[in-house]
Parts: C-alpha cells; sequence; structure tokens
C-alpha cells in the first residue's frame, strides 16, 4: 500500500509519467508526492462564481437533459470538474454557456453521467468520496466514500453499478447505485486511472498507470471477476470503447501513442503515435475517429479507426485533459487546465469553435447520453466504420 499522499496525488501521478516526454528525465513511478504537474492561474476568460455548499447551482429549472431524437431539441449538458474549484460546471452545449455550478468535494477530478441522465457522478480526489448530483435538481444528493485518492469514474450501461478507480489504494470500489454504498473492492494495478465499460456492460477495462497495462473485469455473468491483464505503452491514462465495443483505445502518456486493443484477444492489435503526452480519449458515436486531448502538446490528435492514423491535429488551450462527445458526435469539449476554460472543436471541420470559461483547474468532462439509448446500442446500430462492411477488422497484430 502507498504510504501518505498529498490531495493531489492523481495530478501527481499525470507529473510523473510527464517528465520524460517533457524533459527526457528517467521514469518517475507513480505513487511520489512530486508536484502536480499543472499550477492554477487565473484565467483570461470569465468563469463562473463558485458559491459554498452542496446544492449551490446557479441555474434555473434544471431538468435531465437530453437530446431527443426526431423530436424538439432539450438542453444536452456537458459536467466539468474543476480540481482547485472544488466543483462542477454545467455547460449547456447548445449555446456553449455555463447554466450552472455545484460545490462538491475537495479536488474533482472525473465526472461520468447516470445512462438515463438523472445522477451525475464524481470524484472528490481529496476527500476520498465521490459526490452523487442529482442532474434534475442540480445538487448533491449524497456522498459516498470510497478508496485513496478517487481519479475516474464510470456508470455501467444498465446504471446499476458505478466503478471507481482508486489510484493511491491501487484498486477499484463498486458502488450499488441505488443504495449509494460500496458493495464490492477490487484489488487492481499499480494507480488505477481510466476506466471504460463494453457497451454491453459484460466489461470493464481499467487502466493502470504505474504497471503499464489494462486490467480486464468481468461485469456481467463474471461479476467482478478479474479476467486477464493487457500490456499496451508506457503510462496508460485513459480509455474509450468502440461502439460496437471490438476495440478499446488506451492512451499512453509517458510513450505518446495510443494502444489499440481487441476485445475479442485482449490484445494490442495496432499502436498509434500521438502527439505529446495523450491523456482524454474520445470516441465518435459512428466509430471512425477516436480524438486524444495531448496535454504537454497543447492539442488533439484525430485518428482515423479504418487506418489506424492521426488525420488531423488541432490546437486547443493549454494542458487539455478530459475531453467528450455530444451524442451526435458533432462536437467535441476538452478541458483546458491551465486556462480554466473548454475548447469546442466541431468534429466535421476538425476546429475549435467555441471557448467556456469554467472554474479552475478543469479535469475530466461527462455528457449526457442520447435519450432512449440502450446498453449495447452501438453494437446493433454501428459498425465499427459506421456502415455495414466500411472498416473490416480482423484480429490480430496487423503487417
Amino acid at each position: 500500500m502507498p504510504g501518505p499522499v498529498s490531495r493531489t496525488l492523481v495530478s501527481a501521478v499525470l507529473a510523473a509519467l510527464l517528465m520524460p516526454v517533457r524533459s527526457g528525465a528517467a521514469h518517475v513511478a507513480p505513487g511520489t508526492t512530486a508536484a502536480p504537474p499543472f499550477a492554477a492561474r487565473p484565467s483570461a476568460s470569465t468563469a463562473p462564481s463558485t458559491t459554498a455548499g452542496p446544492s449551490a447551482l446557479t441555474a434555473p429549472s434544471m431538468t435531465a437533459a437530453r437530446s431527443v431524437p426526431g423530436g424538439p431539441r432539450s438542453r444536452t449538458l456537458a459536467y466539468v470538474a474543476e480540481l482547485h474549484s472544488d466543483s462542477v460546471s454545467i455547460v449547456d452545449t447548445r449555446t456553449n454557456r455555463v447554466v450552472g455550478t455545484v460545490a462538491v468535494g475537495d479536488g474533482p477530478d472525473s465526472t461520468a453521467v447516470a445512462p438515463d441522465g438523472s445522477r451525475v457522478y464524481v470524484t472528490d480526489s481529496g476527500a476520498d468520496t465521490v459526490s452523487v448530483i442529482d442532474a434534475r435538481r442540480g445538487e448533491v444528493v449524497a456522498t459516498v466514500p470510497v478508496g485513496d485518492e478517487p481519479s475516474r469514474v464510470a456508470v455501467s450501461p444498465d446504471g446499476h453499478r458505478v466503478y471507481v478507480a482508486n489510484v493511491a489504494s491501487d484498486d477499484v470500489s463498486v458502488i450499488d447505485a441505488r443504495r449509494n454504498r460500496v458493495v464490492a473492492t477490487l484489488d487492481v494495478g499499480d494507480a488505477p486511472l481510466g476506466l471504460a465499460f463494453l457497451p454491453d456492460g459484460s466489461r470493464l477495462y481499467v487502466a493502470s498507470a504505474g504497471s503499464d497495462e489494462v486490467w480486464v473485469i468481468g461485469t456481467g455473468r463474471n461479476r467482478n471477476r478479474i479476467l486477464g491483464t493487457v500490456p499496451v505503452g508506457r503510462g496508460p491514462t485513459a480509455l474509450a470503447v468502440a461502439p460496437d465495443g471490438s476495440r478499446v483505445y488506451v492512451s499512453n502518456l509517458t510513450s505518446g501513442d495510443v494502444s489499440v486493443v481487441s476485445t475479442r484477444r485482449d490484445t494490442v492489435v495496432a499502436t498509434v503515435e500521438a502527439g505529446a503526452g495523450p491523456a482524454g480519449v474520445a470516441v465518435l458515436p459512428d466509430g471512425r475517429r477516436v480524438y486524444v486531448a495531448n496535454t504537454a502538446g497543447d492539442d488533439v490528435s484525430v485518428i482515423d479507426t479504418c487506418r489506424d492514423e492521426v488525420v488531423a491535429t488541432v490546437p486547443v488551450g493549454e494542458r487539455p485533459n478530459g475531453i467528450a462527445v455530444t451524442p451526435d458526435g458533432s462536437r467535441a469539449y476538452v478541458t483546458d487546465f491551465a486556462d480554466d476554460d473548454v475548447s469546442v472543436i466541431d468534429t466535421r471541420r476538425n476546429r475549435v469553435v467555441a471557448t467556456v470559461g469554467v472554474g479552475a483547474g478543469p479535469t475530466g468532462v461527462a455528457i449526457t447520453p442520447a435519450e432512449g439509448r440502450k446498453p449495447g446500442w452501438g453494437a446493433r446500430r454501428t459498425s465499427l466504420g459506421g456502415e455495414a462492411g466500411a472498416c473490416p477488422r480482423q484480429d490480430g497484430p496487423r503487417p
């Protein structure tokens, strides 16, 4: 078990991993108390003020906003965790304006939205808790103690379980979403960070930043059983799953690349060179492209999933970290940690079309899913290339 750590160990892990990328220094193992890589500084943009208290919502009526296919468009919201403001900003993706701010626990690092949009889960890395936000009321309705330094969070496709990666205790907490209590703790590799489910909910993939591997956990019939590990690049920090569940994209912050894992064999079938310090990663709903936030390069790499190569690079703000895409795939939202804002990318043109000022030190971001989305919807409706046969796949290493 690691010894005492600072409240910003999540950032310290990233700092240690980034050192070889930025300065060529020797690798520093995660779990040290190195200074965080980014220091919060006043933003040039006007950020919303944060009011104390667990229900500090500044927006009016906060209904569970989703995109309604075939009907009037209601609000699709982006929830941005702000490490140094101890808050979550709520951004309306239609207007790209902050419509509310919710005070949460100490050092929020990431967010995840329940499949029905009713709850938002926030890891409080400095408090060793998860804040549960009622999306309709716009306030914290529960606080769940978890492991040491919770970093990332993911909700199962059926909404019944919430999984939390605890970077300092090297484990994953499993929360019963109905009772808001931990029902299991799973020991995994060193410094777990990224989490991602297959669309059918049968497996959870966990990036272990300290051991350079991805852990595979059975979450269906093999409930909470460790199924194996997959060696990947150096410093894996984030994961994203293809809509059809055939691939997991792993951003490796230290080696500066993305490992493409086949979920049928749980092996790496391709490695894509990305930018400097790839951190957050997201896949478009049609599966055609992957967006990777390069925290040391101040840009986003766009990967073509058929060719497994970078086809565009989009400059964004300073120290981009988290990234999420809208349900229709038209926009990608990127948190710029050092600029205290969010860059909005038009995914058709691959250019920034808006910048949204938020609180201090934005890290993770999550967006409300499309209304009516069901577990495994991507596997039934979308091939990896977006059309049947558009991007044929064969397991195993490519020549």
